[in-house]
Order: structure tokens, then sequence, then C-alpha cells
């Protein structure tokens, strides 16, 4: 009888420590799969990493996090999580939209959350679907954000503020959310200043700050006297040629006054994405078994993107000028300015 009761009790215990393990492995930890930028790269990487792991410390959940060496290693990466038993992966920028829809595919007890990326038929999935999420990734959510409403308000601040006449931006690959912000800058300035000349280059790296420099100069040379860095480090070189040249820069995605102080006193503002609210909010989401498949987006209305303050330039900034971003900014909210973006 002893016997008996010491084998069923081995037995409980193994049984247990079973069902520990799956639990954790579907719902117990999140991860991140970081770009190539790094995990300190003042955008992204940074502030989605920030805005996951606090949650995730919030709700008492296990966190780790992988910065891609190279763009082969987003593949791998993702998949040593998933061996890992992370229940929610996230992912990060758009050049991991392919390998967070194939990991998706195979491994639907998963959820994945990805930043930048909406996948449509053609586009992600096969054209022959009507939904993507419905049909094919119904294990995945997009954090996207309305680049197009932020870049138009950091337009009309320029084309405003603007003494030259021409302002430029210094772009990264020319993909949807970076087209986004330069369509609407373009625009928004415009406004301001219908004949407004407005420079733009568009460089297939966001992780080249010399690059992004060159033409920030060459811009410059060419009489801009504004420069709006769209491209994570590369753009970051073209704010910095405006900066060394006592000329004024606009940052982008998060608040560069507080990630780039090397040209915090030059910085008229920054067009943020709360991505870190954005990866936040989605894990919390998660963890509480609410997290839906689709699009999740932040716009002028929900406050999932803006301007951030203007800090330094504060003083510098004509009232008819902070007007102009008020109106803006109501109009937006309200529906009834359009910032030219076609899909």
């Amino acid at each position: 009888m002893i016997r008996r009761i010491a084998v069923l009790m081995v037995a409980v215990m193994v049984f247990s420590i079973i069902l520990a393990a799956c639990g954790s492995q579907e719902q117990g930890k999140v991860c991140a799969v970081l770009d190539t930028g790094g995990e300190n790269d003042r955008s992204f990487n940074e502030f989605t990493l920030k805005g996951a792991r606090e949650a995730a410390e919030e709700a008492g959940l296990e966190f780790a996090h992988i910065v891609s060496e190279a763009e082969t290693d987003y593949e791998k990466n993702i998949n040593n999580f998933v061996d890992e038993g992370c229940g929610m992966i996230i992912t990060v920028g758009f050049l991991m939209g392919d390998s967070t829809a194939t990991a998706a595919r195979a491994n639907p007890d998963v959820d994945f959350a990805i930043v930048d990326v909406d996948y449509a038929p053609g586009f992600g999935c096969d054209e022959s679907l009507s939904d993507c999420y419905t049909e094919d990734l119904s294990n995945v959510t997009s954090l996207m954000f309305q680049e197009d409403e932020v870049g138009y308000l950091a337009g009309v601040l320029a084309g405003c503020m603007s003494e030259s006449g021409v302002i430029g931006s210094v772009s990264g690959m020319e993909i949807p959310p970076v087209v986004k912000f330069v369509v609407g800058y373009q625009n928004g300035a415009k406004t301001q200043n219908p004949s407004i000349e407005t420079l733009n280059v568009y460089i297939p790296d966001f992780n080249d700050p010399s690059t992004g420099k060159q033409a920030g100069q060459a811009m410059l040379d060419d009489g801009a006297d504004i420069i709006f860095g769209v491209g994570g480090n590369t753009g970051n070189g073209g704010v910095l040629a405006a900066h060394e040249a006592g000329m004024l820069g606009i940052g982008v995605d998060v608040d560069q006054y507080n990630t780039y102080p090397d040209v915090a006193p030059s910085l008229l503002t920054s067009a943020a994405k709360n991505m870190d609210v954005a990866a936040h909010d989605a894990v919390i989401a998660w963890n509480n078994g609410e997290l839906q498949a689709g699009i999740v987006r932040g716009t002028v209305a929900n406050d999932g993107i803006g301007l951030a303050p203007y800090h330094d330039q504060e003083s510098n900034i004509p009232d008819e000028c902070k007007a102009a971003v008020s109106a803006a900014e109501e109009g937006l909210a309200a529906g009834t300015i359009d910032t030219g973006y076609a899909p």
C-alpha cells in the first residue's frame, strides 16, 4: 500500500511539473526580437523593448529579448524563441514582416505582435484572400501608426518656421511608414508656404548615419534650413548635419530631445510614435487574454502619435506657428484635413 501511494505521489508530481512547463510556454513568457539597429538605437528597438519589458514586469511575466546582428538572423531568432516557450513574440520593423508571418503560420499557438507592418492580400499573405488576419494570420497583431498625420504636423511647423523657403527630409528605406512621414511633412509645409521647396532622399538603410549626414549636408548646401530625420540612425545623421551647421532639425519616432542629446538644442520637435505605449498595451492585452488579431493603429485622435514638446526652441517659435500646429491637430482629429497620402 505504501509503495502504491509513493508511486501515485511521484506521478502527481511529474504531472504537475508538465502542467507548469506547458503553462509557462503558452502563457508566462514574452519575448522581443529586435532589428539590427541595436537595443539603444534611440528609436524603434529601444522604445518597443522598453514598453514590452515594463509591461512584462507589471504583469509578472518572464521576459527575454535578442538583437538581430543581420537580416539573415530574423527567422533563426524568432524560431529560437518559439523553441524556448515564448507565448508572445514581438518583432520590430518592416524588414521582419516575412519572417514573422512565416513563424506565425508554423506556430498557431504562439501570439505575435509586429511593429510597423500591416498585412494585406498580396502583401504578406495570398492575394486571393480577403483578409490576412481572419483567413491566414489569426495570431498576429500589427502595431501601426498614422505617420502621415504626425508628419503633416511637423511639416506645418517647418513650413511656418523656415526662413529660406527650403526644407529637407533625410529618409530611410522607401517603405510605406517612411513614405507616409515624408508625404505628410511636405504637404503640411505647403499649407504654410505654397511655394516652399521640399527636398528628400531615401537611403536604403536605417543604420547608416554617415550617409545620412552627407545627405543632410547636401540639402543644407541647397538652402535648406530645417532637416527632418526620417530613418533611425540614418535620419539621425541628417539632423546632426543641421545641428552642426547651426540650423534646425526635427526628430522622429520618439522625443529625440531626450534620446539624442548631441542635437537637442537644435530640435524644433519630434514627430513621435508612441511605440513604448503600443508595445506595453499589447503585452498587457495578451496577458489579459484580450489581444486581438488585426491592426491597432495610433492616430492624432487617440493620442497614439503627436509632436513632442518644443523644449529649448519653445521661445523661438512664433505664436502664429504654434497656433497653426494646434489648428492642424484639431483638423486631423476631426477628420477634416487630408494629409495627401494615398496608399
